[in-house]
C-alpha cells in the first residue's frame, strides 16, 4: 500500500512558526497533528528567495535558471520586469509544459494529485491541471487573492451560496490561555 503524500508549500513561514518547531504564539493544531503521525522533512532550503522560482523548482526538481524562472511572475505588468537602473534577465512567465512536474511523476507511480492554493506559475493555459494535477482548487496566475476575505474572487474558485465562509470557534490547546484574554493584553 502505498503512503498518503501531503506537502505544504507556505510563503513566508518562520521555522519556528509552527507549533509542532516550538511556537508558543502562533496556534497550529491541525498542522502540529499531521506533522505527529506522519513523517517530517524538517532542514531544507528553498532554491530563490521569492514565490515563483522556489515554486517551479519544487514542481521540477530543478534549479530556477534550468526552468528559466528566475523571478516573481507579475501578470499585471506594471512593476515587473524592473525598467530602472538594473534590467532583469530575461526570464519565463510561466512554468513551461515541457517539464516533468511532480504531480506527472506521481500519476506515473499511481498517485491521484490534487493542487490547492496558491500557483503563481501562469496563466490558464498553465494552470496545475494543464500540469498533471488531477484536481486544482484555487491555484491561478495570481500571487495573492485580491481580498484575503470571502469571497476571494478567484475565476476559477467556486463561491459558497452566500459567498461566505462558516465561523467556527477557534481551536486552541488546552496549555495556551485564551486568545481574547492575550488580546486585552495588548488594549490601552
Amino acid at each position: 500500500m502505498r503512503p498518503n503524500l501531503i506537502f505544504i508549500l507556505m510563503d513566508d513561514l518562520g521555522w519556528r512558526d509552527l507549533g509542532c518547531q516550538g511556537s508558543e504564539f502562533y496556534e497550529t493544531p491541525n498542522l502540529d497533528r499531521l506533522a505527529k503521525e506522519g513523517l517530517r522533512f524538517t532542514d531544507a532550503y528553498a532554491a530563490c528567495p521569492v514565490s515563483s522560482p522556489s515554486r517551479a523548482s519544487v514542481m521540477t526538481g530543478r534549479y530556477p535558471a534550468r526552468v528559466g524562472v528566475t523571478d516573481w511572475i507579475n501578470w499585471g505588468g506594471k512593476s515587473h520586469p524592473c525598467r530602472g537602473r538594473l534590467i532583469d534577465a530575461p526570464y519565463v512567465d510561466h512554468l513551461p509544459l515541457t517539464e516533468t512536474s511532480l504531480a506527472r511523476a506521481l500519476k506515473e507511480g499511481g498517485y491521484r494529485t490534487w493542487h490547492v492554493g496558491k500557483w503563481h506559475l501562469g496563466g490558464p493555459e498553465h494552470y496545475p491541471d494543464r500540469q498533471g494535477f488531477d484536481v486544482n482548487v484555487g491555484g491561478s496566475e495570481r500571487g495573492c487573492p485580491k481580498t484575503y476575505f470571502s469571497p476571494w474572487n478567484i475565476a476559477n474558485l467556486p463561491r459558497r451560496p452566500n459567498g461566505r465562509v462558516p465561523r467556527r470557534p477557534p481551536h486552541r490547546r488546552s496549555d495556551q490561555p485564551d486568545p481574547q484574554e492575550r488580546r486585552a493584553a495588548f488594549l490601552p
